[in-house]
């Protein structure tokens, strides 16, 4: 009897401890939500004067993230994060960008014995977490604006079923997918908060820098100052990004092959010199190990690198 009285005793302190463990994960949860909420539908103009607190509850490390908000290396780091939609903060992203370029440069140094070569690697490991990050800003962009036309429709549809344009905003927050749901969505919590409309509206044009949405922006300024209809001013602005973004993918086309070109003009010696490194290896180590041989090498990159982003100029095109 009393082996089986204690199982119950211990099953049932288990069960309640479970609920109350469940409970408090929840609410801690729901707390962080709500803070996370807060934090985006929070004005620029108070980000100085609350700025201990939220990068307190922000930051990986609270220091660190203090001395980052005071400069503008850290204020741009900090957008650039908003830009690209990623869940982090600027100080973790100096610790991964210490620790790659710890690992790159170490890894580097075990197989090349060549003095300039591991810190370049490392070098190159500090740079990849801003890399990464510049490369989901621009997917984020590419695809917002991809459905910032299918946004404006839903917009004027909403509009002329006689909403309001604030509770259009909050429709097409809820129906449209990401990014453009997301940044809609704050765009409706910072005027529901009591930010005015067109600061609510500044704050996305920064956040999302694309001429369209400049052009949304100010289009909803001028029409709240001036009147006119709102519903026929997004069917047009509709129709004139998806215009634009026509256009735009026709440039891309055709100008496809140029950056094509500065792709593989900037790999190709690199995958040339590896080749030749299994190949003639005692002709190889002579670029390393003699004086004009690293000249060469580093005049080499240098000059890769400066036609790889000349072509990149010449192939981009505004429209």
């Amino acid at each position: 009897m009393l082996p089986a009285t204690l199982v119950f005793i211990v099953a049932s302190s288990a069960v309640v401890a479970a609920f109350f463990g469940w409970d408090r994960l929840s609410a801690a949860l729901a707390r962080r939500r709500l803070d996370k909420r807060l934090r985006d539908v929070a004005h620029a103009t108070d980000i100085e004067e609350a700025s201990v607190v939220k990068q307190q509850l922000d930051g990986t490390l609270p220091a660190v993230e203090r001395m980052l908000g005071r400069t503008p290396a850290g204020v741009s780091l900090k957008k650039l994060i908003d830009q690209s939609g990623t869940a982090t903060t600027p100080s973790a992203i100096i610790l991964w960008s210490l620790g790659s370029a710890l690992v790159l440069g170490f890894v580097t140094g075990l197989f090349v014995h060549v003095p300039f070569v591991q810190p370049l690697a490392a070098v190159c490991g500090l740079a990849l977490p801003t890399m990464w990050l510049i490369r989901l800003r621009s997917v984020r962009i590419r695809r917002f604006e991809e459905q910032f036309p299918e946004a404006l429709d839903l917009l004027s549809r909403a509009m002329r079923a006689g909403h309001a344009f604030q509770t259009a905003l909050g429709t097409a927050a809820d129906e449209m997918a990401a990014p453009v749901g997301v940044e809609l969505k704050k765009v409706f919590d910072q005027q529901n908060f009591g930010l005015p409309l067109n600061d609510a509206l500044k704050e996305l044009a920064e956040r999302i820098p694309l001429i369209d949405v400049k052009f949304f922006v100010t289009a909803i300024a001028i029409q709240r100052e001036s009147g006119g209809n709102l519903a026929e001013i997004l069917d047009n602005l509709a129709h004139v990004v998806r215009e634009r973004f026509k256009v735009l993918r026709q440039v891309r086309t055709h100008t496809a092959h140029g950056r094509f070109t500065g792709f593989v003009l900037l790999a190709l010696p690199a995958g040339l010199a590896v080749g030749l490194s299994f190949i003639a290896p005692d002709q190889m180590d002579l670029l390393f190990k003699e004086p004009m041989g690293r000249m060469m090498l580093g005049v080499a990159m240098v000059m890769q690198t400066v036609g790889f982003f000349w072509i990149r100029q010449v192939v981009k095109i505004e429209v």
